[in-house]
């Protein structure tokens, strides 16, 4: 992995990484570089797991495997990826990166998700440049959180960097980026672009599954029916076997939600041989900064957590999370409980696991990403340039740190 990399640089990145120590042991006082973090396990029984959401359709390879790096070095407990081959590869090359420059004793489960049904995780946007209009002020460019739609060297004034010249769509929506926020469906002014649906196939998640490398899987789920949940679940037979965890995601279907989580729970029993968590969504895929993002999934926390009647399982955040979300639990008393409830759906010490961070973590590190590659290329590796990965490792620690800090 470092064999790469020059002598000089690897003098710089050495150096980078001591002030990457320095910033956590001083600043944060964060253990994710030493060897008594603690394991993916124990954090969710404490109340402080954290995981990285790269999108159950985000497959760009390149951001993926230095986004893991980052949140590696963080101290993320998981890593949440689509049930893609090349995509999990990816994950665990950032991993291994970060465990190679830092010496971690810790390393976070990787997970694939996937879905029983039509889900809004699982489209892609799409559209034929050739069909927009030449003086379109294109809003679906301006409006992509994942920079997945580009008219390559054109300027956004709708002509082209020579403006004696007209404007010749090149490109168009970048399919490994688009994670299918939707954003760009309302605001196309002439109808031009679709969504594309799939369901990802049993058969290859279960092969992925039987992977080494690959610790955990989430089912996304409507909750409204169990039909095609079952149907997943006993297509992937035995080869959740030797998985550490297996979470469900779900939306907040109000008074049906405890009943779905029963029904779904009653198919997995009979060969569930892990831990199992509910992932509470409760504005998909928002990626927003503001207070208001995140009532939503504390509100779903709250009403899961007064329930006296929900199968086993840790509660887990998502959905609209971002940096007001650790307020917003240690307000209603939920943030960092620290008991465990085993085969009991009655405690009322129910336990909020953790956070899982998507759209607000990509968006914060990315942006150093971005400037990264604006200078070095769009296959640069954070590693080889250490500024950027101290600049990257601040912003994921100024996300991850409170959830951490013990």
């Amino acid at each position: 992995m470092m064999s790469s990399i020059s002598k000089e640089a690897l003098g710089e990145l050495r150096s980078s990484i001591e002030n990457v120590k320095s910033l956590i042991s001083n600043t944060l006082k964060l253990p994710s570089l030493s060897s008594s973090s603690s394991s993916p396990l124990q954090s969710l029984q404490r109340g402080n797991w954290v995981k990285l959401i790269c999108g159950a359709s985000f497959e760009d390879v390149v951001d993926i495997r230095n986004l893991s790096l980052v949140y590696t070095l963080s101290g993320v407990d998981c890593i949440d990826c689509a049930a893609d081959a090349s995509v999990v590869s990816a994950v665990n090359e950032g991993i291994e990166a970060a465990t190679e420059i830092a010496g971690l004793q810790k390393r976070p489960w990787v997970m694939i998700s996937v879905n029983d049904d039509k889900d809004l995780h699982f489209r892609k946007a799409e559209f034929d440049p050739e069909d927009c209009p030449a003086d379109c002020s294109r809003p679906c460019e301006i409006v992509c959180p994942a920079n997945a739609i580009s008219f390559l060297g054109k300027s956004a004034s709708g002509t082209s960097s020579n403006t004696e010249l007209p404007r010749v769509l090149v490109d168009g929506v970048i399919t490994e980026r688009c994670y299918g926020c939707g954003r760009c469906l309302p605001v196309c002014p002439f109808d031009k672009i679709r969504e594309v649906t799939y369901v990802r196939d049993a058969a290859t998640t279960a092969d992925l599954l039987r992977r080494n490398d690959v610790d955990a899987m989430e089912i996304h789920t409507s909750g409204r029916q169990s039909v095609q949940f079952k149907e997943l679940w006993c297509a992937l037979g035995n080869s959740v076997e030797n998985l550490k965890l297996i979470a469900v995601s779900l939306p907040n279907g109000g008074d049906s939600t405890i009943p779905s989580m029963n029904e779904m729970f009653s198919i997995m029993k009979p060969n569930l041989q892990c831990f199992n968590l509910w992932q509470l969504d409760g504005r998909p895929m928002s990626g927003d900064i503001g207070r208001g993002a995140t009532k939503e999934t504390i509100a779903f926390a709250i009403e899961l957590a007064k329930a006296k009647n929900r199968p086993p399982g840790f509660l887990q955040l998502a959905g609209g999370t971002n940096a007001h979300t650790i307020d917003g639990l240690r307000k209603k008393g939920l943030f960092q409980t620290t008991s465990i409830v085993v085969d009991s759906s009655n405690s009322p010490d129910a336990l909020i696991g953790g956070i899982a961070y998507g759209g607000y973590a990509r968006k914060i590190v990315g942006r150093v990403l971005r400037s990264m590659q604006s200078e070095y290329g769009g296959a640069a590796r954070i590693e080889d340039h250490p500024q950027h990965l101290l600049m990257a490792l601040k912003e994921a620690l100024a996300l991850v740190g409170p959830v951490k800090c013990l």
